[in-house]
């Protein structure tokens, strides 16, 4: 294979904008896919794994494959939700600044939609479109597609859902001898039944067999707990891991509403996403995350696609992923870019027996990672406590005079007396009675 975007056909003026980009060497799926994009008449299938330049693979062919005189839509590039629309619409931004006569719009729901509207009775070449959302401008009149020839469905397997509802009415509007690119990171039997029945015969399958996920540098471990001290594990997990930028996956939009706010009463720099949030609190969440403002992520599967954010040292699955593609989702988020990566899975008893399922059908190996122990969680609680208290806001309604007293009875320790009363008190709180009582008769002994 060729290792530069001028033998694969690329044109100079988004080579110029891919070097500003520092992509500079086109990755696997990027040599495999862009040739047949541009130079065959076929519709083409690609698997491959998120962060792996995927969206250049499919994008730059489409910026040279639409007629830049031609101000109607051409191409629509579905996708499973308005973060990596986003995503998209932003790489295709910084790819086009050197063809300022191509446009490109990003259209999903949760946000009115007259801004939409408004924003395409402008020239839009390009329109990256939610499933639903685009039916919505169709059904209004406020979009054309009747002369899109190029039809994207990126991370499909995301998408099997919604498309079943809607790819016949996307794809009813559209000419039929369109060209459909369909990108997806595994391909279970409802992307199958896509392919057969929206492309056409014998399309091109492409495969980016360097970029599974068995080959990825990503470290595999997983750690059984109780359910009663799952949040324990966790939180000295995190510790160990201060500074590090992480997203912790879980199975409902309660559980992470629940996990975050015991992240944040614990002080732990972290946020929520999930799929009931408003479009601005969801934006603001994620720009504090790529931005390095928060460093931990609680995210639900769905809510969490289009993140393309390099430094995500590890992920933590917080719940066992009900199916397999979901893991690979979820550990695509780390390991980027050619990074290593780290992937933890908390599993309780019963769980267990699944791991080796998961490796046979992925083609990895998983570590069992080294559970702290009981006298380990209680110091990193201990520590975690030390943090609340330091965080804490003064109450400036507490009355001179009370606060008089309380000095008074601690004015002659010392700092280091006072913590080690304050531990001592912290731990006699936290000792269970039997304990207790076990320590008392140990010391008349």
């Amino acid at each position: 294979m060729t290792g530069t975007f001028t033998a694969l056909g690329v044109i100079e003026p988004i080579q110029e904008a891919l070097k500003t980009l520092d992509i500079v060497t086109p990755t696997s799926v990027q040599q495999l896919a862009i040739p047949p994009l541009l130079t065959s008449k076929k519709d083409v299938v690609a698997l491959a794994q998120t962060g792996t330049g995927k969206t250049a693979a499919f994008a730059v062919p489409l910026l040279q494959l639409i007629d830049r005189t031609n101000p109607t839509v051409q191409a629509i590039i579905l996708v499973p939700t308005r973060e990596l629309g986003q995503q998209i619409q932003s790489n295709i931004a910084s790819f086009t600044v050197h063809l300022p006569d191509v446009t490109s719009a990003v259209v999903y729901g949760g946000v009115p939609v007259k801004t939409q509207i408004e924003r395409l009775k402008e020239p839009t070449q390009i329109v990256v479109a939610t499933p639903g959302r685009l039916i919505d401008l169709i059904e209004r009149k406020a979009i054309n597609i009747t002369q899109a020839n190029y039809l994207v469905l990126d991370e499909a397997d995301e998408m099997v859902t919604s498309l079943k509802e809607s790819l016949d009415t996307i794809v009813e509007e559209m000419p039929n001898n369109r060209r459909t690119f369909l990108f997806s990171a595994t391909m279970p039997g409802a992307v199958k039944q896509i392919i057969q029945n929206y492309l056409g015969k014998n399309p091109l399958e492409i495969s980016a067999e360097m970029e599974t996920l068995g080959s990825k540098k990503i470290t595999h471990e997983y750690v059984v707990v109780q359910p009663i001290e799952k949040l324990d594990v966790l939180t000295h997990f995190l510790n160990s891991r201060l500074g590090q930028r992480g997203i912790i996956f879980c199975k409902t939009k309660a559980a992470v509403n629940k996990l975050a706010k015991n992240l944040a009463i614990n002080k732990f720099s972290s946020g929520a996403l999930h799929g009931s949030l408003s479009q601005a609190i969801r934006d603001r969440i994620m720009g504090q995350f790529r931005e390095g403002h928060i460093d931990i992520l609680v995210a639900t599967d769905l809510a969490a696609r289009g993140i393309d954010v390099k430094e995500v040292e590890y992920v933590v699955n917080y719940h066992l992923p009900e199916f397999y593609d979901m893991y690979v989702h979820r550990s695509g988020r780390t390991a980027r870019a050619g990074a290593t990566g780290y992937a933890l899975t908390i599993l309780q008893e019963e769980e267990v027996q699944e791991i080796p399922e998961f490796e046979h059908e992925l083609g990895i190996s998983f570590s069992a990672f080294a559970k702290a122990n009981k006298q380990q969680l209680e110091e990193n609680n201990t520590v975690l406590w030390a943090k609340k208290i330091f965080k804490t806001k003064p109450n400036r309604d507490i009355s001179p005079e009370l606060k008089q007293k309380v000095q008074t009875v601690f004015h002659h320790l010392t700092k280091e007396e006072l913590i080690d009363k304050l531990m001592a008190e912290r731990i006699l709180k936290n000792t269970p009675p039997l304990e207790k009582s076990t320590s008392k008769k140990n010391k008349k002994r």
